[in-house]
């Protein structure tokens, strides 16, 4: 078993392993784009059809090797996400009720592309990033929610009675700012604004100050500051000195070493044995 669990963890430790399996992503990713082709799944129906078995036995050989590489504490392997997010996407299609649903078994299949952040350091460091901006964004959600509302609040009592579709109500007005973050149109929105009013300009020009502005750069700092932090996470965690090796491990060491004691201790009451009886003849 130890031998098993060694040879597992060295494969899994090997560069081409993850190059091997981010191959399987690419080329499951690939097949489910040309699957929405309908001269493909005409022409090649049953080769797609292989093509899947073949990936769900790829992705299943490579969960039973990263499961034997963390024996003989198989609970390790339950410890990581990653590892229960792939064991999630192998055992789903085999339940019934899901492997009937095309739509279900479809989002399984897209969702292995998923898989590739495991294999690479740097994309781990961007999804962790975003996890780690989620508190940070919403803040940032709740600022640019007050500021729609207040200007949608101002554009109803400015432009309410000239553009009743865009400003008939604050929710039709919080949906016109919002789709001006972008800026576009902003020319002919400044235009309409100016007819109604001369206050119109001073208020788009306020609104894509703090709006598009302000509020764009606070979103990239605090993307930046995630990521930031990330990084260091990731450095930290591949500087840290490798993990104790399990107490199972070190036991079964010991049993080996000492038979291999009691076979030298009767290989060497033997060798002292041999001249005695040569002697008493």
């Amino acid at each position: 078993m130890s031998r098993l669990a060694a040879a597992c963890r060295a494969l899994v430790a090997a560069p081409w392993f993850n190059a091997a399996s981010f191959v399987v992503i690419l080329l499951n990713a690939l097949t489910l784009g040309l699957e929405t082709y309908h001269g493909f799944v005409r022409s090649a129906g049953a080769v797609f059809h292989v093509l899947e078995y073949v990936f769900l036995a790829c992705f299943s050989v490579e969960l039973l090797v990263r499961f034997c590489a963390h024996l003989p504490r198989p609970g390790r392997f339950f410890r990581d996400r990653w590892n229960l997010f792939d064991l999630a996407i192998v055992l789903a299609p085999l339940i019934p009720g899901v492997r009937e649903n095309v739509t279900l078994l479809r989002l399984l299949r897209l969702a292995r592309i998923v898989r590739a952040f495991r294999l690479f350091p740097s994309l781990r460091v961007i999804l962790v990033g975003i996890r780690r901006s989620l508190p940070g964004l919403a803040s940032f959600l709740l600022i640019t929610l007050l500021v729609l509302y207040g200007y949608a609040m101002l554009g109803w009592m400015v432009f309410g009675h000239a553009y009743p579709e865009q400003y008939g109500t604050v929710g039709q007005a919080m949906l016109t700012l919002f789709l001006l973050l972008s800026l576009d149109g902003i020319t002919d929105t400044l235009q309409a604004g100016r007819a109604v009013t001369e206050w119109g300009i001073l208020y788009y020009l306020s609104y894509m100050i703090a709006a598009s502005y302000l509020l764009t750069n606070l979103l990239v700092g605090v993307v930046l500051n995630a990521l930031q932090e990330a990084q260091e996470v990731e450095k930290e965690a591949a500087a840290a000195p490798p993990a104790p090796a399990p107490r199972s491990n070190i036991e079964e060491r010991i049993a080996v070493l000492r038979a291999a004691l009691d076979d030298l201790e009767r290989e060497v009451a033997g060798a002292d044995a041999v001249p005695v009886e040569a002697g008493v003849r």
